[in-house]
């Protein structure tokens, strides 16, 4: 009797001891809505900069002005004010979008497509592929990435698509690299090897089996990138080495508007640009972390 009473006891306990489901749903957050949200907004000014109603970033409007100087506090004809030339600050800074960003969204792309590629297939076919692209990717890894932009714009033309070129030279190295883990990776998969099993050629199974896994963080990776070569502009731009000519960029703004006396008079000269340019930057940031939380891209061993 004292055992069938003890019964229901251990039972009653066996039941409080069953482990809870306490799986927690992912969400990307508020954060990275706001994120996108700046981004997209970003990305279409700089898309319709010709065709909104806005000032001419290249006209000056001294006469406006009743000739009493050239800079001028912000009012409702220029909201960030004019600059030292009268132009528009508000405008410059929308039209400076328009080359920073395609610098930063370019350079990306090369580095995706040039370093995913070589990457993809080190960590695919391995041997003497591996030895080869492993050993390019530590060559452009141990050259300090700034100097060597400095290096080559100072020797080359410094048009838009040669600075697009540098920075996205720049990127070959790392994209290659974690593109190289994630296939490494994948490569042993149930997935991988069943498309082997019924015979699918290398090629196929790179494209259709292993590119949509290696792709997610890569894409994360992208989202950092840009911001990185967004910087990476405005830092040669701010040392005179960025696009020539007429076109204008958040950094060469930035470095028009860095004399002291400016700042004094017109700080948005040189802040606004400033401020725009550390809100895209940390979007960019920001959503390419919780992309790389969401998908649970973990640090690859490169």
């Amino acid at each position: 009797m004292a055992g069938t009473m003890a019964n229901p006891d251990h039972g009653h306990a066996l039941v409080e001891s069953e482990p809870q489901n306490t799986t927690v749903k992912k969400k990307l957050g508020i954060g990275f809505w706001l994120s996108a949200a700046w981004l997209a907004l970003i990305v279409l000014l700089a898309v319709l900069a010709p065709i909104l109603p806005i000032k001419d970033p290249t006209e000056t409007f001294r006469a406006s002005q009743g000739g009493a100087g050239a800079k001028a506090g912000p009012s409702a004809d220029h909201w960030f004010g004019t600059d030292e030339n009268a132009r528009d600050v508000f405008a410059r800074t929308i039209h400076g979008a328009r080359v920073s960003l395609t610098v930063g969204f370019a350079a990306v792309a090369i580095g995706m497509t040039i370093g995913g590629s070589l990457g993809m297939i080190s960590g695919f076919f391995r041997g003497w592929f591996d030895r080869i692209f492993s050993f390019i990717f530590l060559v452009l890894l141990s050259f300090p990435a700034l100097v060597l932009a400095i290096l080559m714009t100072a020797l080359l033309d410094r048009s838009l698509l040669v600075i697009t070129i540098i920075l996205g030279v720049l990127a070959i190295a790392p994209i290659g690299r974690l593109a190289r883990a994630a296939t490494i990776q994948f490569a042993d998969r149930e997935f991988v090897m069943a498309a082997r099993a019924i015979g699918a050629k290398p090629w196929r199974i790179l494209v259709r089996e292993l590119l949509p896994n290696v792709l997610i963080p890569m894409a994360a990776l992208g989202l950092l990138g840009m911001a990185v070569s967004i910087v990476a502009e405005g830092a040669l731009a701010f040392l005179g080495l960025s696009v020539e000519g007429g076109a204008i960029s958040w950094g060469k703004l930035i470095n028009e508007g860095r004399g002291t006396r400016l700042l004094e008079d017109q700080p948005l000269i040189a802040f606004a640009p400033i401020v725009v340019l550390f809100l895209t930057v940390l979007a960019l940031n920001y959503a390419g972390d919780k992309v790389r939380e969401y998908f649970d891209v973990r640090e690859l061993s490169i």
